[in-house]
């Protein structure tokens, strides 16, 4: 299954007499709220030019629940989820494609998400808006209603013991920057540092200058290096389950199948009971 989609494709598809449902997902994790500075509108975003047809996602209201316990972008109610995606056009039947603001992150998200749950046919466009060289449309899509029913998979997410499981006995990647899973900075959660036995894979290095994805044999080449091999366990985290989503994206693409810790560092970390590794060293 293909799991990325480019732009000439998609302009190719959405012309044809089955175009796929559009589904915008642009955010940003942002500091901006603590400096005083207006966080990032992706509503407003999209409002002044998407993709025609594409109707708005919000990562931190449809794609998570509230943020707790659970880490900052949590798995989000199911029920809640799909009611979402049907609102967005989202059916069991026709294909979904998901672009955000060009990281990929956000749209990786969104695919996880149906894909875990069960749709069959979800692509990311790879390099997201900025790559799209057709018109854009402004204001607010009212696509018809879908009839996408999710039902969570019974692989695929790891939970907090699973994921220092996986550390042990396969590859647990660490996605964010190095500097975060070496403990030197940490701007956002209670403590740095990563997951012992976790490795850096630090996700912007699976994209090139202009934010598209490596050759599949490129990324192949990158995970083997890291140490996941034809037969090796894979799973991925990061801060709160996004980037990790665009790393398990990447994994897709170098065709390795590699399962989700949604609660990632900011559920990790939050609990003074997990052990925490500072350093370049994975133990």
């Amino acid at each position: 299954m293909t799991v990325i989609i480019t732009a000439s494709e998609l302009a190719r598809e959405l012309a044809g007499q089955a175009p796929p449902v559009l589904l915008d997902v642009r955010w940003q994790l942002s500091l901006a709220k603590a400096a005083g500075a207006p966080a990032f509108d992706g509503r407003a975003e999209y409002a002044a030019g998407h993709i025609p047809g594409a109707a708005f996602v919000d990562l931190d209201r449809e794609l998570a629940a509230a943020p707790g316990a659970r880490g900052r972008h949590p798995l989000p109610d199911i029920a809640e989820f799909g009611a979402a995606m049907r609102r967005a056009g989202v059916s069991a039947g026709r294909p979904v494609v998901v672009y955000d603001g060009g990281q990929g992150w956000a749209a990786a998200r969104a695919w996880w998400l149906l894909r875990w749950t069960g749709h069959p046919d979800v692509r990311v466009l790879d390099g997201g808006l900025p790559s799209w060289e057709g018109e854009l449309a402004t204001g607010t899509a009212t696509p018809a209603e879908g009839d996408f029913r999710p039902v969570p998979g019974a692989a695929g997410l790891l939970d907090a013991d699973g994921a220092a499981a996986l550390a042990r006995t396969g590859v647990l990647l660490d996605a964010r920057a190095g500097e975060r899973y070496r403990g030197e900075v940490e701007p956002v959660d209670r403590v740095g540092g990563h997951i012992p036995g976790a490795v850096s894979a630090p996700t912007a290095e699976n994209v090139g200058p202009d934010g598209r994805f490596l050759p599949a044999a490129e990324l192949k080449d990158r995970f083997k290096a890291l140490g996941v091999h034809a037969d090796t366990e894979v799973g991925v985290y990061c801060g709160s389950g996004v980037s990790a989503a665009h790393e398990v994206l990447a994994l897709a693409v170098a065709g390795i199948p590699a399962a989700l810790y949604v609660g990632s560092w900011s559920e990790w970390s939050a609990d003074p009971s997990r052990p925490v590794a500072t350093g370049a060293d994975p133990q």
